[in-house]
């Protein structure tokens, strides 16, 4: 027998995206009658350039402290732990028919096909298997609540005045536009009353004007950068990138946003500091007092050759000095370029380029178990338009898994009962 919420106004989801996919299957494996709008032609455009085109679909390891947000920490980890990883990596290869495989020097868990198009493809396939009906080329252009009656109104061209039992917001942020990520869903939540901490740019490279290190562009290497928020230490290490504007890799990503949030601001700009090998400054003195030979030849050991040329150059010593004819203010002025290099950055590659948006619909808004609205009951959100984004290595894309099956499940939920306003007494967390 059907269930009774399979008739009647279906739940529509906005996005079809890796949250509005998620969303939408487990709303139709409620039982619930579901409508996926989505403006490109095809969907999961983030999917399919995530992790070089092999989508890195979770981390090995789901940590709720590495997480950035602005709202409350309690609900983000609420929101994180309704889904244990290992839940997740069980619906994608029994579920989605996707085996995954665990790349053991980075963490990262990928599809064992390494494509990213199986991912987005299977997600699709399982959606309309469900009995998801998807509807590409569909602009929503409003969305307003019930008046009078029991149906949310959804504007969209082509395709006029929609009604819907339930709508999940999953139309992501402003990050990498070319995929369809245009803010409207960010809009409509204002629009609706919803607080929305301010936006921007994150997992996104840094520039410097004038691109003093262009001659460096293609050289890679690990590093350690160091900088703060407030008055803790932020340590980011791994693999960093000269590009011919500036500075990229994991480890300019992870931290980009304190560069970002510290040019929204008034004040100085976010120093960031550049250890270039694992190696600190008691390791260095060692080596320059111990290793005999040119100094060149001792630094090319340990670095790429053009950055150990170019950082002997800023500290005007000669690659043939003798590590012995070393000046002791020279061997210091050396050692602090190798371990503390202040990175010469003055901007960002802004939403272009940006993996996520940082900001968005704060957590207090949201019921953290069904992440519907406190303001409007059948108003549902998930992944990136929420204020939360975590590291590179699969950690947005289990935000994304882990809030759209919740907002699906709550979404799907009999609407005749208590709701959101009387979950939790209506308080924030």
């Amino acid at each position: 027998m059907d269930h009774p919420a399979s008739r009647g106004s279906p739940v529509i989801v906005i996005g079809a995206g890796a949250a509005g996919l998620m969303a939408a299957i487990f709303a139709a494996r409620s039982g619930r009658r579901v409508l996926l709008l989505e403006r490109t032609r095809d969907g999961g455009r983030k999917i399919l350039i995530s992790g070089g085109g092999r989508c890195n679909i979770l981390p090995s390891l789901l940590e709720p402290s590495r997480f950035v947000s602005d709202s409350s920490p309690h609900a983000l980890r609420r929101i994180l732990r309704s889904w244990p990883l290992e839940g997740q990596k069980r619906f994608f290869e029994e579920e989605a028919g996707i085996p995954l495989v665990l790349e053991p020097e980075t963490g990262k868990i990928f599809p064992a096909a390494g494509r990213a198009r199986l991912v987005r493809d299977r997600l699709v396939l399982l959606a309309q298997r469900l009995g998801v009906e998807i509807r590409f080329e569909s602009l929503v252009t409003g969305l307003d609540p019930p008046s009078g009656g029991e149906s949310w109104s959804v504007r969209v061209d082509p395709g006029g005045t929609l009604r819907a039992a339930a709508v999940i917001l999953a139309s992501g942020g402003l990050s990498v536009p070319a995929t369809g990520s245009d803010g409207i869903g960010l809009e409509m939540a204002i629009r609706l009353g919803h607080a929305v901490h301010e936006t921007y740019p994150a997992l996104t490279p840094l520039v410097a004007d004038p691109p003093v290190h262009a001659p460096l562009a293609g050289v890679s290497l690990n590093v350690v950068l160091t900088t703060s928020a407030g008055r803790h230490k932020v340590v980011s290490r791994g693999g960093f990138l000269f590009t011919h504007r500036g500075y990229s890799g994991p480890a300019v990503l992870d931290i980009s946003h304190l560069a970002v949030r510290s040019r929204m601001s008034p004040g100085a700009r976010q120093p960031i500091l550049v250890q270039w090998t694992d190696r600190d400054a008691a390791g260095w003195e060692s080596l320059f007092r111990e290793e005999r030979g040119r100094v060149g030849t001792l630094l090319r050991r340990h670095l790429p050759e053009s950055l150990a040329r170019a950082l002997l150059a800023e500290a005007g010593v000669e690659p043939e000095r003798g590590l012995s004819q070393l000046r002791r203010e020279e061997r210091k002025r050396l050692v602090e370029i190798l371990v503390r290099y202040p990175l010469p950055w003055s901007g960002d590659e802004g939403y272009g380029k940006a993996e996520v948006t940082g900001g968005g619909v704060a957590l207090e808004e949201v019921v953290p178990r069904t992440l519907e609205s406190r303001i409007h009951r059948g108003l549902f959100f998930c992944g990136e338009i929420l204020d939360v984004f975590g590291p590179i290595g699969g950690h947005n894309f289990a935000w994304a898994w882990v809030t759209g099956r919740s907002a699906g499940i709550g979404a799907a939920e009999d609407r005749s009962g208590a709701g959101a306003a009387g979950e939790d007494g209506g308080g924030k967390d």
